[in-house]
């Protein structure tokens, strides 16, 4: 296998080559740093790239191949962290030049889970300032951009995260999710990214400052990738303020589980906010289709999302507030955000509204496994083309482009994104996949189940072959 095959084999698959010694970590790390070294110019998918780390571990787990007969699962496999999660002694931005010397001295949980794997961390991938944006353009850094077609974005926040698996910059990557962080860079990307239930992902151990909306998550190629990164990354950590149990059999083992027939509603409009474009319409309709190949009983259903959007904004706005940034040093939209942060006690009432809006959402799923959506409204935005508008019009076209994400945000359920085709720009078209509280497993077999009808893992961007 040549290097450019190896650098797009998914991360089970390679973690299997270590395992029987057919290549090292150190060859892998090799790989990958030259790969960030020659395309990272172009795509803006690292901040850091702590290549000296990476290959001191990288020598060290290739030297364990010989002397150790247990290893993790992901034993030698190279993986980035977004750079909105605490890496010791690595530096953690947030998205704001302000940080850059920012060196926290303690690893978050969700690290600590994937060093616990056996990852091999290749370093910080780019996300918007503090998370806000669902573009990757946070100012005194190169943008990042989407390896399909260099002229659009990756999505955000977890835009570098999502651009370097596309790239073949790391094997897998960790993202974030807290208003669709997540699925929108995969969709942008051509990638499968899980959205956690809440509590399945712990926070520490910095706990959670948005009243649970927000979650890490795993971007990757494959639905098997992804359900094992999920795997290695949930559990309880000590004092976490909610947590779910362990699965049962494991989310990997959920790709292989054969499905009866499932009750599946689907829209393609979210309420009051707009309808799905020709692009992301049409990849709800083909899954559809497929869906009903499989004998699932599929129903159109429209849920209206309209009492969700002020508190949701609310809750979500704070964020910038609460990131403990001066308010000079963020950029403009994240300065007007700032500025419209209200009360505790106005906050509280959203958190209270959002719950009960939740509620209704949450009952809707007595009577459906999964609801297929659109993972935005539209196809991705050019890099840069909402700059020049003034905060109040880029925040409306934000909620507008994003639209089918923060319900699930919101209730805390779980969600997918996945690809099934491309646009007329060459960029990919998703779908996201909604199913019950805590039932990852079932959206993750449902998953596996239209990855097999329609596999994407051949694709890869011209400009990364």
């Amino acid at each position: 296998m040549n290097n450019n095959d190896l650098a797009f084999t998914p991360a089970l698959e390679l973690a299997q080559l270590i395992h029987r010694r057919e290549v090292s970590p150190l060859e892998m790390v090799e790989i990958y740093l030259e790969r960030i070294e020659r395309l990272n110019p172009k795509l803006g998918s690292y901040f850091t790239v702590t290549a000296d780390l990476a290959i001191a571990d990288a020598k060290a787990k290739t030297e364990m191949l010989t002397t150790t007969a247990e290893l993790p699962p992901f034993f030698g496999v190279p993986i980035s962290i977004k750079d909105l999660n605490a890496v010791a002694g690595v530096p953690c931005t947030y998205g704001n030049p302000a940080l850059l010397n920012n060196i926290p001295d303690y690893d978050d949980g969700v690290v600590t889970r994937i060093k616990q794997a056996g990852f091999v961390l290749l370093g910080k991938t780019a996300a918007s300032e503090v998370g806000s944006f669902p573009y990757t353009e946070p100012t005194g850094f190169p943008p990042a951009r989407n390896p399909w077609n260099l002229e659009y974005t990756p999505g955000g926040s977890s835009g570098g995260a999502a651009s370097s698996v596309a790239a073949g910059l790391c094997a897998i990557a960790q993202g974030s999710d807290g208003g669709g962080s997540i699925r929108g860079p995969a969709a942008c990307c051509g990638l499968v990214g899980i959205k956690p239930s809440r509590g399945r992902v712990t926070k520490a151990p910095v706990g959670d400052r948005l009243s649970g909306i927000a979650t890490s998550g795993p971007i990757a190629r494959t639905v098997a990738d992804a359900a094992a990164l999920l795997d290695a990354i949930s559990g309880y950590f000590t004092g976490d303020p909610y947590w779910l149990p362990d699965p049962e059999p494991s989310f990997l083992a959920a790709t292989e589980k054969k499905l009866g027939s499932l009750r599946i509603a689907f829209t393609t409009s979210i309420p009051p906010l707009g309808k799905a474009d020709a692009n992301c319409e049409q990849g709800v309709l083909q899954t559809v289709k497929l869906l009903e190949q499989f004998g699932h009983h599929v129903e159109q259903k429209c849920l209206d999302f309209s009492g969700l959007v002020e508190p949701f904004q609310i809750v979500w706005q704070a964020g910038v507030a609460a990131s403990g940034l001066p308010i000079e040093v963020l950029q403009p939209l994240n300065r007007w955000l700032f500025q419209r942060t209200g009360s505790v006690v106005e906050y509280v009432q959203a958190v209270s509204q959002m719950q009960m809006v939740a509620r209704q959402i949450v009952a809707f799923f007595d009577n459906v496994d999964v609801l297929v959506l659109p993972v935005y409204l539209h196809s991705p935005i050019r890099v840069g083309e909402w700059a020049a508008l003034s905060p109040e019009e880029a925040f409306q076209n934000i909620i507008n482009w994003v639209a089918p994400c923060p319900p699930a945000n919101a209730t805390g359920q779980p969600a997918i994104a996945l690809p099934v085709g491309f646009d007329s720009n060459g960029l990919p078209i998703s779908v996201q996949l909604l199913g019950k509280p805590a039932a990852e497993a079932t959206l993750i077999s449902l998953a596996a189940q239209l990855e097999a009808a329609n596999p994407w893992l051949q694709h890869r961007p011209a400009l990364a072959t």
